[in-house]
C-alpha cells in the first residue's frame, strides 16, 4: 500500500518542525523586544544605558521563560526528560534566536556610547524589529507549496496580525 500524497517522511517533518520551533521563538523574542522598545519610546526620553539594560533583561528573561516552557512541556508530552539531542534543540530554538535582536542591541549600545541619539536608536530599532517580523513571515511561507497569490494572502494575514499586536502594545502603553 502506498502512502497518501500528503504524507511526509519522518526526517523531513522533523527538520521542518525544528525550523518551525526556531521561527516561533524568533517571533516571540521579536515581539517582546518590540513591546519594550515601543513602551520606552512612548514614555519619554530614557537614558541610553537604562534602555539597553531594559532590553537585555527582557530578552534574556523571555529566552529563559521559553526554554523552561519547552522543557516542562516536553516532560509532560513525553513523560520523560529530554535527551542530549532534544536538549540541544531546545537550547538552540530558544537562545539561537538572539540574532533577532542583535541590531537593536548594537544601536542602543551606540547610543549608550554617545555615538547616536537615544531617540534615533530606539526608532531605528523598532523599524528593524518590524522588518525582522516581515522577513520571518517570508521565511515561514517561502517553501510551502502554495501559489503566489496564496503566499501573498498568507503574508498579508501575518502582516495584519503583526500590526494588530503592535497596535495593542501601543494602546497598552499610551
Amino acid at each position: 500500500m502506498s502512502a497518501p500524497a500528503d504524507s511526509v517522511p519522518d526526517a523531513d517533518f522533523a527538520a521542518r518542525s525544528r525550523r518551525a520551533d526556531h521561527l516561533k521563538e524568533r517571533i516571540y523574542l521579536t515581539f517582546a523586544a518590540l513591546a519594550v522598545l515601543l513602551a520606552i519610546n512612548l514614555h519619554g526620553h530614557p537614558e541610553p544605558v537604562d534602555a539597553l539594560v531594559t532590553l537585555l533583561v527582557t530578552v534574556f528573561g523571555t529566552l529563559l521563560a521559553v526554554f523552561v516552557a519547552d522543557v516542562i512541556s516536553f516532560v509532560v508530552a513525553h513523560e520523560r526528560a529530554m535527551d542530549a539531542d532534544e536538549r540541544g534543540h531546545a537550547v538552540f530554538a530558544s537562545f539561537g534566536t538572539l540574532s533577532a535582536v542583535t541590531v537593536p542591541v548594537i544601536l542602543l549600545l551606540l547610543a549608550a556610547l554617545g555615538v547616536m541619539q537615544i531617540d534615533t536608536a530606539i526608532r531605528a530599532s523598532i523599524i528593524v524589529l518590524v522588518a525582522t517580523l516581515v522577513v520571518i513571515g517570508w521565511v515561514a511561507v517561502r517553501k510551502v507549496p502554495l501559489k503566489w497569490w496564496q503566499r501573498l494572502i498568507a503574508l498579508g494575514a501575518e502582516a495584519a496580525l503583526a500590526l494588530g499586536v503592535v497596535a495593542l502594545q501601543l494602546a497598552a502603553h499610551s
